[in-house]
Parts: C-alpha cells; sequence; structure tokens
C-alpha cells in the first residue's frame, strides 16, 4: 500500500527545470590525497586541472599539508575553514587517490570527512558533481575508485559513469611532472571533459535534482510545529 502525505508531497515541479543559465566558467575543486614531495596522484591532479582549464573551467586545488585528523580540532581550524570554503564554492570535484594497502588513502579520506553534509541550511557537497581517479605502483586496480564511489553517493553527489585508473604510474610521466601521451592519459581526457560536460547540464538545477520528499515533510512539520508555538503564546 501506497502511503504519502498528498499535503507534504508537493509534487515535482518541472518548471523549476527551466531556470537562466549561469554564463561564469564552471567551478571546479581539486583534491589529492597524498602528501609525497613526489607524488604521481598530484601530477595526475594537476594534469587533471589544466585540462579543465584548457575546457574553459575554475579550478582550485587544495593542499591537504596541514590538515589535522577529524576530530582531533574544531571545525573552525583555518586548514578546515578552507576546505569547507572551496567546497561550498565548487560546483564539480574531483578526487584523486593514491591505492595503498588496496583502499584509498587516510589523506583523503581525511579530507572527505571534514566536509559535512549540511552546515544549516548550506550543503557543501550536495548536487555538484564528482570524478574520480587514481594511482596505482603496481598493477591496474580499481579499489580505490570503488571506495571513494560510495563515498560520493553518501555525499550525495552526481558521480559520473567514466573513471581513470593509472597504473604503474611511475612509468606515466615525465621529469617535468607532465603525463606521458599513453591510452591512459585518453582516458583522463575523456573523464574531465565527461565531468564538464555533466557540471554544465545539473548546475543550474542541482536544487530541483537533490529536492526531496521526506525533507520537505520534515520541513513542513517543524513549520507547522513553529507554527502551533507561536499560536499558543
Amino acid at each position: 500500500m501506497l502511503h504519502v502525505d498528498p499535503e507534504a508531497l508537493h509534487m515535482p515541479d518541472a518548471s523549476r527545470l527551466v531556470t537562466p543559465s549561469s554564463s561564469h566558467p564552471p567551478r571546479i575543486l581539486l583534491l589529492c590525497g597524498s602528501l609525497r614531495k613526489v607524488s604521481y596522484s598530484r601530477m595526475l591532479t594537476q594534469e587533471a586541472a589544466r585540462l579543465l582549464q584548457y575546457f574553459g573551467a575554475e579550478t582550485r586545488i587544495y593542499d591537504p599539508a596541514g590538515l589535522p585528523l577529524p576530530d582531533d580540532t574544531t571545525p573552525d581550524h583555518p586548514k578546515v575553514q578552507e576546505l569547507r570554503e572551496l567546497s561550498i564554492w565548487s560546483e564539480g570535484q574531483v578526487w584523486t587517490s593514491p591505492e595503498r594497502h588496496g583502499a584509498m588513502t587516510g589523506v583523503m579520506k581525511s579530507q572527505i570527512d571534514w566536509i559535512p553534509l549540511a552546515t544549516g541550511s548550506i550543503r557543501p557537497t550536495q548536487g555538484r558533481t564528482l570524478a574520480v581517479m587514481q594511482v596505482s605502483g603496481g598493477s591496474q586496480s580499481f579499489n580505490a575508485v570503488n571506495q571513494m564511489r560510495v563515498l560520493g553517493r553518501w555525499m550525495r553527489m552526481i558521480t559520473i559513469p567514466n573513471q581513470s585508473s593509472v597504473a604503474k604510474a611511475y612509468n606515466e610521466f615525465d621529469p617535468d611532472g607532465r603525463m606521458r601521451p599513453s591510452a591512459y592519459y585518453d582516458r583522463v581526457v575523456d573523464v574531465m571533459e565527461e565531468l564538464l560536460k555533466f557540471t554544465l547540464l545539473t548546475r543550474d538545477v542541482t536544487g530541483y535534482l537533490t529536492d526531496r520528499y521526506s525533507e520537505r515533510k520534515e520541513t513542513a512539520a517543524e513549520l507547522e510545529k513553529r507554527v502551533n508555538l507561536t499560536s499558543a503564546v
């Protein structure tokens, strides 16, 4: 049996899909899961940023150096605030991690853990597009990207279908840190192009795409409660 409160449902309004189109360049935040001086995941992140800029996006790369462990300090720490403000600024994100012990790194996970699902009425990740990439020291694996996909869904992000996993990364970059031509490089181009397409398609309607019946119902109940309290005074 279908249990739906008609008054709280508020059927989806397709007219909300017709909105003024943003004219500024797509804003993409890139997170890297390594602190090493010679970091192939950072090189891959920088390569992705160059591609995104070539496609017309505005990019910012967050430096995780100095970011404390989650719960080791308060959210007003400068590095935490910087990360959260960049996430709010972004319309899409790229997460790139090395694979370590068959998983993403703690550096990558700490950055994601410091970003809340909501801060008051502000949602730093919900509705934003996401691309995930990883580098491996050995044969190709997809453990890190699969984990980040789970986190992307948990953070209510639009995780694009394509992804990149670069095996034996030490062979894929030249001494200047640029990615050598290869099938791996072609895949990175594909992923960044797809991320930009999804961002352009969704950034003006994320409020509509992420609007949920359960949340509307909770909001209506809270509003009714406040009205009742005001009437009783």
